[in-house]
């Protein structure tokens, strides 16, 4: 299935091109993009549109969400990103209003977030390849309807990326030009290199607006001047992503392929340490690991939750059933992502009803935990989850009683596993953060 997200998209959000369009705003674990998204149709057609400096223009380069972006096109199933972009030219062959493919860049900017792995998982470094960032299929596509429109369309272009919101001082433009550069903008870095961290096949047309500052013999760029020229020729940009997103559809341009590691992992945040550890509590000789330092951060909590949904987001589940209490937490979260039910785990007497209960030995004692006996049908696949996996006892004794009520286990999800203080499960166990325990005593 084929969607298609454009980031600028002058013209397009026309209700007359986009059919059935609907507007919403979304959030993401990196906080809000820089425009609610508008959702519609061309030519039956899946495109998602985005406006990256917001929909009048108010975030200077700098500041655009670039991961909040390409993130909440990627949530909302984008499986193609073509974006548009103003540049200013470096060649004299790169007149006004020629349109240019891109096929590589040069990152001049220092002050963006231009990664979505902030911390990498233990011996796990993600290096994302960035040898051609632009889609070579989507490009072919863009130079080959670029020629058929008879557009002014240079089929190359190395796109230089600087910090903004200043123009650059001459010498800056003649280095760039020495450097092989052939445009300049503001906004294609980090934004490809985002695209192809989160998988999704990118590609960009840049519109010359002007000659930026190298010649001489041209008045200096200024921003009235890009308004007009880009006012002149947004037409030229509309007609060519109009029958771009026809092309992708009907040529079934490959789509991303499901990430190896979603960017909503430990690589985007460093849960391990947003959790504090206290020793001696509840009882002495217990390092207590409380994740309430974790769940406190809007951000971490949103990543933690819809991380570990996305562990199961390829198998079956019809319920979740959420272990006292810090299962609370995060079950019904899962839960949600995963279209399924939720089912409370409590300790005893604090459920109305009839219930089932199954005792068991923990770190410092013993306890129960009971289930509604109805609240689980036979036949139905069931996740567990909790906070934290010790001796697994609590885990244990829950996956016993989901099987007593005929149900199957599909797994158990925690956020933290302390992995040397159990052996074998005996279940599918997931976990974001490990840690190996040396001390005596464990986490409650």
């Amino acid at each position: 299935m084929v969607k298609i997200g454009i980031i600028g998209g002058s013209g397009l959000d026309n209700p007359d091109i986009l059919k059935d369009a609907r507007e919403y705003e979304v959030e993401t674990p990196y906080g809000a993009p820089s425009s609610p998204l508008k959702e519609g149709t061309i030519e039956g057609v899946d495109v998602v549109l985005l406006a990256r400096h917001g929909r009048e223009h108010t975030i200077p380069p700098s500041e655009v969400n670039y991961r909040a972006n390409i993130h909440a096109l990627k949530e909302q199933g984008c499986t193609h990103i073509l974006a548009t972009t103003a540049v200013g030219s470096l060649r004299e062959e790169i007149g006004r209003g020629h349109l240019v493919i891109l096929d590589q860049f040069i990152d001049f900017t220092r002050h963006r977030s231009i990664t979505f792995h902030d911390h990498f998982a233990p011996h796990d470094p993600m290096h994302t390849p960035m040898a051609d960032p632009f889609s070579p299929q989507l490009r072919q596509i863009l130079i080959e309807t670029a020629t058929e429109l008879c557009l002014d369309a240079h089929k190359t272009g190395t796109v230089i990326t600087i910090e903004g919101p200043r123009f650059s001082t001459r010498a800056e433009s003649h280095m760039f030009r020495q450097w092989g550069a052939d445009v300049i903008n503001m906004s294609i870095a980090p934004e490809a290199i985002l695209a192809n961290e989160a998988g999704i096949p990118y590609a960009a047309v840049a519109m010359s607006t002007d000659y930026d500052c190298w010649k001489t013999d041209e008045e200096a760029v200024t921003w009235d001047a890009i308004l007009r020229v880009f006012a002149g020729n947004a037409e030229k940009v509309t007609r060519l992503l109009l029958e771009t997103v026809v092309k992708i559809q009907r040529d079934a341009v490959p789509a991303a392929k499901p990430s190896a590691q979603p960017i909503e992992t430990i690589a985007a945040f460093p849960y391990e340490r947003l959790i504090r550890n206290v020793p001696d509590f509840p009882k002495p000789g217990i390092q207590f690991k409380d994740i309430t330092t974790l769940i406190k951060d809007a951000q971490a909590l949103r990543a933690a939750v819809k991380t570990m949904a996305r562990k199961y987001a390829e198998t079956t589940v019809d319920l979740v059933v959420g272990v006292e209490s810090r299962g609370f937490i995060f079950g019904p979260g899962i839960a949600l992502e995963l279209g399924a039910g939720f089912v409370p785990a409590r300790k005893p007497g604090k459920l109305p009803a009839k219930t089932v209960r199954r005792e068991y030995s923990l770190e410092y004692g013993a306890d129960a935990v009971e289930i509604h006996e109805d609240a689980i049908k036979p036949g139905q696949r069931v996740l567990i989850v909790d906070d934290l996996i010790a001796t697994g006892g609590t885990a244990q004794a829950t996956a016993d009683l989901v099987r007593h009520c005929g149900a199957e286990v599909v797994g158990i999800c925690v956020l933290v596993d302390l992995v040397n203080l159990h052996g074998n499960i005996g279940y599918p166990l997931t976990s974001l953060v490990e840690y190996s325990v040396e001390e005596e005593g464990a986490p409650a």
